[in-house]
Parts: structure tokens; sequence; C-alpha cells
């Protein structure tokens, strides 16, 4: 679909309906908490790298002056290394939580039609696809920047649109990167108080993992992410219907 299709689907729809989504979200994560729990792993192991590389400046003092370590300020140089690898690392983190968390949009899909299918994890890792999620992930940020420059309070608008990209992400590879911002906008803002109840209610309850000796989060945490597959699902729909 072209983002005048999917604006049209969208104005189309009826309004999206908390209960049902609320109530299909917790059913469908009975079938999807195992994928969820490896695509949390995957997650970790991805952008642990990118948590090393933000250290590398004072990993380095500290090689070339074991003293560095021990004072209770770190020298200015190192601080200016951590800031300028700050991008770097906020860009590569959100790269690859995308790419995964719009490979679990698929998963979902899957699982909601009953589909016999293997699950491909990193099904946004190859043949090109990751150059049109790290461009995704820039536009993120700067949306995500603009954000807190208005005072913190933009952050909460734009909770909302940006929960549904990897949705947008999974099910429009014909769209290009700010196509699926805009298109992630329209159905966001028509819906803003329904989808934003439910980020809200979804996150608190996927943190109940904490409960189990916290151990718990790593099998619940991505309870959060399969609302985004239902507003979708209800919000624009599918080119064949499931």
């Amino acid at each position: 679909m072209n983002l005048e299709t999917v604006n049209r689907k969208i104005s189309e729809r009826p309004p999206l309906d908390f209960g049902t989504i609320f109530s299909a979200s917790i059913e469908l994560f009975k079938k999807v908490w195992v994928q969820g729990f490896i695509i949390l792993l995957l997650t970790f192991v991805t952008i642990l790298p990118f948590y090393i590389m933000i250290y590398i400046p004072m990993i380095a003092a500290g090689i070339t002056d074991p003293e560095l370590l021990r004072s209770e300020e770190l020298p200015p140089m190192v601080i200016v290394g951590m800031v300028i690898l700050m991008p770097v690392f906020l860009v590569g983190v959100m790269t690859f939580g995308l790419a995964l968390n719009a490979a679990f949009m698929k998963i979902c899909k899957q699982n909601d039609g009953n589909a016999s299918s293997n699950d491909d994890y990193f099904y946004f890792f190859k043949q090109g696809r990751l150059g049109k999620v790290f461009n995704l992930a820039v536009l993120m940020l700067g949306l995500g920047i603009l954000g807190m420059l208005a005072c913190g309070i933009g952050i909460f608008y734009l909770l909302v649109p940006l929960s549904l990209i990897p949705a947008f992400l999974a099910f429009n590879e014909e769209l290009s990167a700010m196509e699926i911002v805009k298109a992630s906008f329209t159905l966001g803002n028509r819906n803003w108080l329904v989808i934003f109840g439910l980020v809200v209610v979804m996150g608190i309850l996927a943190e109940l993992g904490f409960i189990l000796c916290c151990i718990g989060i790593l099998f619940t945490a991505m309870l959060a992410k399969v609302p985004a597959y239902y507003m979708y699902k209800d919000g624009v729909g599918f080119e064949k219907e499931i």
C-alpha cells in the first residue's frame, strides 16, 4: 500500500476500542510470550556492543593513566569523547531495537492468524532492510529531541505515534521511512487518547514481572508491545485480512 491508500484506510476505519484491543492483546501474548522473551534477549545481545562503545573513552583513559579512574571527576576529554559517541550509541540501540520489534509484529500476525511459518527474528536485518530501519531510528531520535526541547511535554504526545512505528514498518515495506512516520502520526492523532491509555496500562502490566524476583520482567516486558499489532490491525487493516 502507498501512503495515500494507508491514510484512506485509516479514515474509513472506526475508532479503536480500548477494551477490544486490551483483551485481544492479553490472549495473543499467551501465544507469543516465548518469542517475546527471545526478542528481548536478542535485543540485549545486539545493543551490548553500543553500551561498550560509549565507555571506550573512559577505558582508553584508564589504560593510559590508571590514576584517572580513581579521581571523583572524569577528565574533560573523556566527557567530550562520550558526548560525541552518544548519538552513535542512541541511533545504534534504536536501530536494532526497532528492527527486532518490527519482527515481533510479524510474529504476532502469524500467531494471530495461526499461520504455520518459522519465526524470522532477523527479517529486517536482511536484503538491505536495515537501511530503512536506520533512517527511521534517526527520525525517531530527532523527534525525541524535539519533544524534550518542548519542556518534555512533547514526549507525551510523541509517545503515541512512536509506539506505532514498528507495526507500520512491519506491514508496509512499500513505504519510505518518512512515510511510515507520517502514517504513524495519522493513526496516532485519530486515536490518541485510546492508544495512550493502552500504552500506559499495558506498560504497567508488563512491569509486574518484577514481582517474581525481578526475573519475571524478562518474560512479561514484551506484553507492552503486543497492542501495537492490534492498533494497526484495527486501525489500518491488512490487504488480505487474517
